[in-house]
């Protein structure tokens, strides 16, 4: 039972605003906070999103704000609508909220070095996972799409998201954790214990 409270993440009115604000952003982030780098792929600052509402709401929110954030994404740059990638994203957005299932409980304040280590193999494999596997073969199903394109763009894209999500995901993590580490009173040796 605990495991799927936190599989589905917490649900209230602060999580489906922050689900819709975090998709928004995603759109708007993957359209113009971004450098490009290959055919429809950027270097991008959306990345940051699911890290925030992956850690803070968990894993089923982080889903949906990535999968409906692509979708937007599309719409805003007129691609239409490639829900292969959408549904990747949104991948890539559970995977990377599971960061409680490791022991980074964020909104208790806790994100150790060795969580920040896991992070780190959890956004390679959730890269690889998304746009290696996912996103090819739903290509394929979808659009009977040229692999080979699809291949370069994970990989191109994947590599950009892993420096994004660890670059700044991390010290995004970092100050999550200790803001709410302060709001729960805890001391730093209670943290660290």
């Amino acid at each position: 039972m605990k495991t799927w409270k936190t599989i589905l993440g917490v649900w209230n009115t602060k999580t489906i605003v922050a689900i819709a604000i975090g998709a928004a952003l995603f759109g708007v982030l993957m359209n113009f906070g971004g450098i490009p780098i290959f055919t429809n792929t950027k270097l991008t600052t959306a990345m940051i999103i699911p890290v925030i509402v992956g850690s803070m709401f968990g894993p089923v929110p982080a889903f949906i704000t990535c999968l409906v954030g692509n979708t937007i994404a599309d719409l805003i740059g007129g691609w239409g609508f490639w829900f292969d990638w959408s549904i990747g994203n949104g991948v890539l957005g559970f995977i990377i909220g599971l960061l409680p299932f490791y022991g980074a409980k964020i909104s208790e304040g806790i994100f150790k070095p060795v969580h920040a280590i896991i992070y780190i193999v959890t956004c390679f494999v959730g890269n690889a996972l998304a746009f290696g596997v996912v996103t090819p073969i739903l290509t394929t199903a979808f659009y009977g799409g040229e692999l080979k394109v699809t291949f370069v763009q994970a990989l191109t894209g994947g590599l950009a998201n892993v420096a994004i999500l660890v670059v700044i995901g991390i010290p995004i993590l970092i100050g999550l954790a200790r803001r709410n580490a302060r709001n729960t009173n805890l001391k730093i040796e209670e943290k660290e214990a």
